[in-house]
């Protein structure tokens, strides 16, 4: 029986028993410190009260314990690097259906092979907006950069584009974020043979006015950003997500980009529109503008009937850098 409910993956692994064991230990401390602070201020008859609402105080403490973990658990790295922003999709937008990608997909790189399309049945996350379709770099080029030129040369067939960055796509100014490069095995591995990849994400308003570094400090540990591949893809199969000079604008916050091939990689490309259409170039990942989101996508359990770490073997234990 399929499940309601769909269980994220880690990305960075999952928890230790050390770690599990210290936050027992931790929060087992917190719950000491509130009883004796109670039975401090607490008289026979106002404790009585507390008693008959048992199940409510517990209730209500494990809510607000989770909502306290969650926020403390937020990365404070850069957070002045948020503005406010009111940009929206386009109001044409909308995720098309899974076959109906496959379809534009395979019109565009009429090489590619198979897609697990039943995937896009399952629920999405809380966080996603839809399930979109997405090559694998492997089955369209040998290299990443190759790809995202290849990539790029399918969308300028279908949209007009200033591609300012055409000369400097190589490794030396451009690479994948080392936290979407293990996103990407991750869901390789959960989707075995398949050129076209079945993935939940969401196109921008979810980090709307973060600076790209900003997006990636916060992201769940689930979450990760897309690249210049995925979003030449999502763009071929959803041309109306930049299709408007007041739509939210796209960074491509899983990727890193060095403007001089000096190996400082401060910078992100992006997707940008006007009136002659889409325009490709470089921004620096520390600037935050009301202009612009950050698209990103979640890996799930596909296999609920197993322990997550069982159906990822790709992903490293090591802590991972934002």
């Amino acid at each position: 029986m399929q499940s309601t409910q769909t269980t994220p993956l880690q990305i960075s692994g999952n928890t230790t028993a050390d770690q599990r064991e210290l936050l027992q230990q931790t929060l087992a401390e917190a719950v000491e410190r509130i009883c004796r602070t109670a039975l401090k201020s607490l008289d026979r008859q106002s404790i009585q009260l507390v008693l008959e609402l048992d199940e409510k105080l517990k209730a209500e403490l494990a809510s607000l314990g989770s909502k306290l973990i969650e926020r403390l658990a937020r990365s404070e790295k850069y957070k002045d690097e948020e503005t406010v922003s009111y940009r929206e999709y386009p109001p044409a937008y909308s995720v098309r259906p899974i076959e109906a990608q496959v379809t534009e997909l395979k019109k565009a790189f009429p090489g590619l092979g198979k897609c697990i399309e039943k995937l896009a049945r399952r629920p999405l996350p809380q966080e996603a907006e839809g399930w979109f379709a997405i090559p694998r770099w492997q089955a369209i080029a040998p290299t990443y950069n190759q790809a995202v030129q290849t990539a790029m040369k399918a969308l300028t067939a279908k949209r007009r584009i200033s591609n300012r960055i055409a000369d400097k796509l190589g490794p030396a100014h451009l690479r994948q974020n080392e936290r979407t490069k293990r996103a990407d095995e991750i869901l390789q591995e959960q989707q075995p043979g398949a050129d076209i990849l079945v993935v939940a994400a969401q196109a921008g308003l979810r980090h709307r006015g973060c600076s790209a570094r900003r997006a990636r400090a916060v992201m769940s540990g689930h979450e990760f950003g897309l690249g210049s591949f995925a979003l030449c893809c999502m763009l071929i199969t959803h041309p109306e997500r930049l299709s408007h000079a007041d739509a939210l604008m796209i960074d491509c916050s899983g990727d890193e980009y060095s403007l001089h091939a000096d190996k400082m990689f401060d910078r992100v490309p992006l997707f940008d529109y006007d009136i002659g259409g889409i325009e490709f170039s470089v921004f620096h990942e520390d600037r935050a503008r009301n202009l612009w989101g950050t698209p990103t996508a979640f890996t799930v359990n596909f296999a609920e009937q197993k322990e997550p770490h069982m159906i990822a073997s790709a992903i490293r234990p090591q802590s991972l850098l934002p």
